[in-house]
């Protein structure tokens, strides 16, 4: 208890601008803390997410089942996102008339890879901050900690004898602006280093994921088209039991020459 009284003294005492720079440093490391457990548990439910999905995915469960399950989920995971991407252009492609397996296979890697961009942006979300906090906070706590030396001489200034308990108040001041200055720094250069790693392991498992699942959509073109090419091909049944509405009789056929036309077109 009295060594918090001790640090809740330092700073009614300390000068405006070691209060400034205490201030500052508190704020960060406030915020640095909240973007950290955020940050944490995001990655959690991520990874988490992922191996479900994958699960999912490799047990040999319907891709279109699979995707009409993902439009009812309210927060999708990375993966996911990709996967819905990927496989609603491919739908959207396919549909497509006389639409080449290569043309198919570009717009499907183009579509997965903007949903992975996006995904990265999401995942980098508050690492800016962190790092600025990482960088700086040294060097904010310094800025204090040279300036409250500064005071502490400048008061020996007019005194005959000093003693150490003139300077005390101001080195001791100074001390802490560098102790919170390293209290905010710390922590968010291991969690950023910490989330670097958590996103590249992400995005090489997502980059994976979209080879395979471009492989997967390939294979089961392939498929179809066989399956479609070895069906017997029967003619075309048409009607003849109505009469042709539309004969065409050029004008200079005569009467019986047109009807030898309209017989011969109907058999």
């Amino acid at each position: 208890m009295n060594y918090d009284a001790s640090l809740l003294n330092y700073f009614l005492h300390a000068s405006l601008v070691v209060k400034c720079v205490m201030v500052i440093l508190l704020t960060a490391s406030v915020f640095s803390w909240s973007f950290i457990l955020q940050r944490f548990f995001y990655f959690r439910r991520m990874k988490r997410q992922v191996k479900k999905f994958e699960q999912s995915f490799w047990t040999g469960e319907d891709l279109a089942r699979l995707y009409a399950q993902t439009k009812h989920q309210e927060i999708l995971s990375g993966i996911e996102v990709i996967f819905r991407a990927g496989f609603k252009e491919f739908q959207r492609i396919q549909m497509r008339a006389h639409t080449s397996l290569n043309l198919m296979i570009e717009n499907t890697k183009r579509a997965m890879h903007v949903a992975l961009i996006r995904e990265q942006d999401k995942m980098e979300t508050h690492l800016p901050f962190l790092a600025i906090v990482a960088s700086t906070s040294p060097y904010i706590g310094l800025f204090g900690t040279v300036w409250g030396i500064m005071q502490a001489f400048r008061a020996l200034a007019n005194v005959s004898q000093a003693t150490i308990a003139m300077v005390a108040p101001g080195i001791a001041e100074a001390l802490i602006a560098t102790a919170l200055g390293l209290f905010a720094a710390i922590p968010a250069v291991i969690a950023y280093n910490r989330f670097l790693t958590e996103i590249g392991g992400l995005m090489n498992r997502y980059e994976g994921f979209q080879e395979e699942l471009v492989n997967v959509l390939v294979r089961h073109s392939k498929d179809e088209d066989r399956g479609f090419a070895a069906q017997p091909s029967h003619p075309r049944e048409v009607d003849y039991t109505e009469p042709k509405k539309h004969a065409y009789v050029p004008p200079h056929y005569q009467a019986d020459e047109a009807m030898d036309l309209l017989e011969t077109t109907v058999e």
